[in-house]
């Protein structure tokens, strides 16, 4: 086998989730720019220097008032904090482990620590927190993503795991020369496209769609939002569609393509199984309704012959169908992914060049990249011990519930008994769903941990607190799937207060609970580094690859990524031969019928992809009272709820709250205009946000991006109004279905009211109280 030596890049990089930016040191601080190698750089990042030198930057270990006088596990969000010293609140923490372990166990443990907090690869927050948590013999996590919950599930059951789905997406370069007809099902939104996990280095969702367009193909946008594919040089045609109803567009596309007789017979019969079953329910043998257009419009909105016409045309060019993740974060999230797929299969097009389908342009970076996929460093986490598990966003279940059975892909689980929660690197109060019922489950635990960089609600909400540094503020290795570069991220800024990093504070606690040299290895930071880099060379040199000595590396600055010797092409090796390649699924084809899903017997998800009515929808009873569907999308100005506090956040905000998108109809019918302040609310809780009018979201849905940082004056109280802006105030707290129990945050209706009166303060950017430890 032949060697090629990887290039050092000369560069001097800070690396973030949302970028790559330059580091000038030439100053009396330092200062970023935008690297030059990224053809769409996000301004995200450009501020975070400021942000991350923010008076909301937690300064010293602090402890709940409460918990530290008497261990009370009420007032967590509404008391006030007391500082310690390191030593004091490492002596807290490892006392408070060895407690609930000694007496109940480590499935009494819960880390759970979903987030981005870096994008190096040691300094990994969720990978720190693990590996020393099964030190100490394990410890309960989630399984799954919010963002992928149902796909991740069901995907691997009819044609592959997501991971490998995602990163096998044909290139930008391969649809510009290939694709005539791109449809997109929630379009590419350029917010979620801005990051990648690990390093978004050269942004492509942009210029990718610039070049589809320059290059003639049609590209067509079925979504609420007109805006979620919206990009300029770009014509995209927009199809309105009600939210949670696009599988019955796609059921209604594939019966137009078997009633015309488009359907590719030879591929359905060589790398397809059960297409015949799939077909009779399609066609209406099953149960007596034919999914046809003029079906799919009384559900969807989408005109009958929309439809009819984009599935003639689907069938005449070479064409390619991309569900975007925000459709299976919704009832029955499953469906649309499952239909995309059989649609794509239908018309045979899978795995040629610009064919098929996907399921990743638009919602992280990685989908269309040219860059080859290869091992980055790692930094091993060791083995967990406890088998006990829960689905990613089923925390408040399982703490409201301890002892109840679950479903999940086809068996039976109970939820463990959680007496601690060790959080590290997220925001639970920004992601998970229903935040009032969080909050009330979230006085269960006798403890709970948290490291933060700064003061937002999850710190507010914890009863120890311990302060860490931002990436800039270390030392550490950057890398990310199909990106161009390996990155040496020399940090760049000294640390605020007393924070330190996961590392240090984890092999303190390690110390006092007699697993330190377990832990470490011996190793400091920089050993770390170096040990990971030679890992890495020697898996990069079985693929032929020759990387440099790691000082050469770090004095450079980065390495560039190999591209491969040929366009990136989805599943062409399965087309090209199907039993020298098969998939992963049970018949090793695409399973257009699964007889696994099917032998489960969930009445939410059965073996085929069906339409199944959502319980919170436009065409539902509940809509009377609730007359709105509430999208909730990734914010264009931060990560998730990361740098909130940014200036470039703040500047988005309207009336000084998260804004909310609605229709010039529906802001009419209440008297709202551009910049009133608003009310959204319905039965779960109620959120002030700021009014954007607009036509460029359908009439009966709104959107408010997430990420405001949760702003109660009584968390847990449903009458508790929020006054920043927190989508999930008002979202289900709802597994997908008993198949995957993913997050079902896009299945909610809301109605919006203009706020009267006197709003009630916001606290969200504010300092918690800092009090004298009683007695003192």
């Amino acid at each position: 086998m032949s060697t090629k030596a990887l290039n050092t890049v000369d560069c001097d990089l800070a690396l973030s989730h949302w970028g790559a930016y330059e580091v000038d040191r030439s100053g009396a601080a330092p200062t970023l720019r935008a690297w030059r190698g990224d053809p769409d750089p996000s301004p995200i990042g450009l501020g975070m220097l400021d942000a991350y030198a923010s008076p909301l930057r937690i300064q010293r270990p602090a402890v709940r008032a409460g918990w530290l006088e008497g261990r009370r596990r009420t007032g967590r969000g509404c008391e006030p904090f007391v500082e310690v010293s390191w030593d004091e609140a490492l002596d807290l923490v490892a006392g408070e482990l060895r407690q609930v372990i000694d007496r109940h166990g480590n499935e009494a443990v819960f880390a759970g620590s979903y987030g981005w907090s870096s994008a190096g690869r040691f300094h990994h927050a969720q990978g720190q927190v693990h590996r020393f948590l099964n030190m100490l013999g394990g410890y309960v996590r989630h399984n799954d993503s919010y963002s992928l919950g149902a796909g991740r599930v069901v995907m691997p059951h009819i044609v592959a795991d997501m991971d490998s789905l995602v990163s096998m997406h044909h290139s930008w370069e391969v649809l510009a020369r290939h694709t005539r007809l791109f449809v997109s099902f929630g379009g590419v939104p350029h917010g979620n496209s801005q990051v990648n996990p690990g390093g978004a280095m050269a942004h492509r969702a942009r210029p990718g769609l610039r070049s589809l367009a320059a290059a003639g193909c049609r590209i067509v946008n079925i979504s609420p939002v007109r805006a979620d594919l919206q990009v300029e040089g770009v014509e995209a045609e927009w199809i309105p569609i009600r939210p949670n109803t696009d599988a019955a567009a796609l059921l209604a596309i594939a019966h137009e393509i078997i009633s015309c007789g488009n359907v590719d017979q030879a591929f359905v019969e060589s790398h397809c199984v059960g297409f015949g079953r799939w077909r009779d329910y399609v066609m209406g043998v099953t149960d007596a309704q034919p999914k046809s257009p003029a079906w799919a419009e009384k559900i969807t909105g989408v005109p009958a012959r929309v439809l009819s016409d984009l599935a003639r045309d689907l069938a005449r060019t070479r064409s390619f169908v991309n569900p975007n993740w925000s459709l299976q974060r919704a009832d029955h999230g499953e469906q649309p992914f499952w239909a995309g797929v059989g649609v794509a299969a239908l018309l045979g097009q899978i795995g040629l060049p610009g064919g098929g389908f996907g399921v990743g342009y638009g919602p992280t970076n990685i989908a269309g990249g040219r860059h080859k996929r290869v091992p980055g460093p790692t930094f091993s986490q060791r083995r967990n011990a406890v088998e006990a598990f829960i689905p990613c966003a089923r925390i408040s279940d399982m703490l409201l519930a301890p002892g109840a059975t679950f479903s999940y892909n086809g068996r039976e689980h109970r939820y463990p008994d959680i007496e601690l929660v060790y959080w590290v690197g997220g925001n639970p109060f920004h992601h998970h769903q229903d935040l009032h019922r969080l909050a009330r489950a979230w006085a269960k635990p006798r403890a709970v941990i948290v490291h933060e960089q700064v003061w937002n609600t999850c710190a507010r909400m914890a009863d120890i607190v311990l302060p860490v540094t931002a990436s800039v503020e270390r030392d550490d290795i950057g890398s990310a799937a199909r990106e161009p570069l390996l990155v040496a991220m020399r940090k760049v800024m000294p640390a605020p207060g007393e924070a330190r990093d996961d590392y240090e504070i984890f092999s303190a606690l390690s110390r006092r609970l007699g697993v330190e040299r377990e832990l470490t290895e011996g190793r400091s930071v920089a050993d770390w580094l170096r040990h990971m880099y030679a890992e890495w060379a020697v898996k990069m040199g079985k693929l032929g690859y020759v990387a440099p000595a790691f000082d050469a590396f770090w004095r450079s600055g980065a390495l560039e990524m190999p591209l491969p010797d040929e366009p990136v092409v989805m599943l062409e090796a399965f087309r090209r031969d199907p039993m020298a390649h098969p998939l992963k699924t049970p018949s090793g084809k695409i399973e257009l019928f699964s007889e696994r899903i099917a032998s489960f017997g969930y009445e939410d998800c059965p073996g085929f992809a069906a339409w199944m009515e959502p319980s919170e929808w436009l065409g539902s009873p509940k809509a009377a009272a609730f007359p709105l569907h509430l999208l909730s999308n990734q914010p264009s100005t931060k990560l998730h709820s990361q740098l909130d506090f940014s200036s470039l956040s703040l500047s988005r905000k309207v009336a000084g709250r998260e804004a909310i998108l609605l229709s010039p109809d529906d802001a009419r019918a209440r008297g709202i205009v551009d910049g009133d302040l608003v009310r959204v609310f319905n039965a779960r809780g109620a959120c002030l946000a700021g009014a954007v009018v607009s036509p460029d979201v359908m009439p009966g849905v709104v959107r408010i991006a997430t990420g405001a940082w949760w702003d109660p004056l009584e968390p847990g109280n449903p009458d508790s109004l929020d006054a920043h802006g927190n989508a999930n105030t008002l979202t289900r707290d709802a597994g997908a279905s008993r198949l995957s129990q993913g997050c079902a945050a896009q299945t909610c209706l809301v109605d919006v009211e203009k706020f009267k009166g006197e709003p009630p303060p916001m606290r969200a950017h504010t300092l918690p109280t800092i009090v004298p430890r009683a007695g003192q």
